[in-house]
């Protein structure tokens, strides 16, 4: 996927940044944002798992992450932004269906039990878009998640769960935002797909 890589970064000035404070780092990310009726899905999941045991994430906190950026200064904030508009991807269904437990960190996730090729092809395609503006994509390879709980005591073996069947539409650069009272997720931009394939819709 080079179609991207190739295209110069000439983003335009102005955004978001010069609305507030340019010199401030923001620390960004790409993700698949669920929408409403997918987020009660997803919760009911956890609770599923866990009969209650552990820190639930915040529904408005559920997301798959496509691209982890970090901590930009404004010119890479608003170069990820445009490059991100590039990105080419045909409207998928995607299942979750499984669930797993990280016993290190101690987390309960749910994912889909493959990485479907049309979200593994969004990945790729979005990475490329972004490598201009100095990305580098991770080495490991990517494994769809979204983290249901923390300090999980998840049930012993893991309960098949009812699959949660999203329609993913689109995709959001979302900034992370640290609070006293935790961690706040603003979505800075959506971006739509840009085919639409009718077998998605089945």
């Amino acid at each position: 996927m080079k179609r991207c890589a190739d295209n110069p970064c000439g983003w335009p000035c102005g955004g978001y940044w010069t609305l507030t404070d340019p010199s401030r780092p923001r620390r960004l990310f790409f993700a698949l944002w669920p929408d409403e009726d997918t987020r009660r899905r997803l919760v009911r999941l956890g609770v599923f798992a866990t009969h209650n045991k552990g820190k639930p994430v915040a529904a408005q906190n559920l997301h798959i992450t496509l691209a982890f950026v970090g901590a930009v200064d404004s010119t890479m904030g608003e170069c990820v932004r445009a490059q991100a508009a590039h990105t080419r991807f045909t409207a998928f269904s995607l299942r979750i269906s499984r669930l797993g437990y990280f016993s290190r960190s101690r987390v309960l996730w749910a994912g889909p039990i493959a990485c479907p090729p049309a979200l593994a092809s969004l990945v790729e395609d979005l990475n490329a878009c972004l490598q201009p503006c100095g990305y580098q994509p991770e080495r490991r390879p990517f494994r769809p998640h979204l983290t249901l709980v923390r300090k999980a005591v998840p049930a012993k073996p893991l309960p098949e769960p009812e699959p949660v069947h999203w329609l993913v539409e689109n995709f959001c650069l979302v900034e992370s935002k640290t609070h006293p009272q935790g961690v706040h997720y603003e979505v800075l931009r959506t971006y739509p797909s840009t085919v639409t394939d009718g077998s998605a819709l089945d």
